[in-house]
């Protein structure tokens, strides 16, 4: 469903892909999108989502196109590997990113620059699915609050649920009938003011990281009706549950 017109030109890469997989998207899932006003009409801002399939990326993209924006992503540098997928995905606007890498740097200065070119930038800040056994956000990256806090841009975060039922996390096998309900809730911006004068230091953005989580963990809890764990899952302590599957 379209909430509000387009407000940008699309081009053409990006739209083929709506001709391509909207279509699909809506008669693969059911919507519940809540609080998408929150998504500014106009002007550059991030959106900061929780992780859980990989479909992630096609169900936020519907919920930010169909509320008048043009989504960027941050995208694994292997999808741009592919000259033809590579080319693609460039003349969408996607941003390719080599994770522990100086390309990394890159990225980042180009996620900055388009958030000051007034574009939307979509940002999962755990950088990967989520390895919580019940799917809750795990510790975040920093990468959404080092941008914000240099742009001075808006964060909205984004509770999302369902995008799992039809392709459970490290899976191949996806589930498309009966239909799943793709839930989206949309909060209002994080409160970085404070923030935003602040010397730009590794406290200041692990701060803004964790607010930046907590909202995201709010918005999640509302659209489950649970209480998330007091803490989140970490990585680098707990290791990663999904590893043997991703070697196999």
């Amino acid at each position: 469903m379209t909430v509000r017109k387009l407000q940008e030109r699309r081009g053409w890469a990006f739209g083929f892909g709506v001709i391509i997989l909207k279509p699909l998207l809506v008669a693969f899932t059911r919507r519940r999108w809540i609080g998408g006003d929150n998504l500014p009409q106009a002007g550059g801002f991030i959106v900061a989502l929780n992780h859980i399939s990989h479909v992630d990326p096609l169900t936020a993209a519907h919920l930010v196109y169909d509320h008048g924006r043009i989504p960027r992503y941050l995208a694994k540098s292997g999808l741009f590997n592919n000259k033809l997928l590579g080319f693609f995905l460039r003349s969408a606007g996607q941003i390719p990113v080599r994770r522990d890498t100086s390309d990394a740097v890159g990225a980042y200065a180009a996620a900055v620059e388009a958030v000051r070119a007034g574009k939307c930038v979509v940002i999962y800040p755990e950088a990967t699915i989520t390895r919580d056994p019940d799917l809750w956000p795990m510790k975040g990256k920093s990468g959404a609050a080092r941008i914000a806090l240099a742009t001075n841009c808006p964060v909205i975060p984004v509770g999302q649920w369902g995008a799992q039922e039809i392709l459970p996390p490290y899976t191949k096998k996806p589930y498309l009938l009966p239909r799943r309900t793709v839930t989206m809730r949309v909060g209002t911006p994080v409160p970085l003011d404070d923030l935003r004068d602040a010397p730009l230091t590794p406290a200041t953005v692990n701060q803004a990281t964790e607010r930046i989580m907590t909202a995201i963990t709010a918005q999640l809890e509302l659209v489950r009706d649970e209480t998330a764990p007091a803490e989140r899952y970490d990585m680098a302590v707990r290791g990663d549950r999904f590893k043997k599957k991703k070697a196999e």
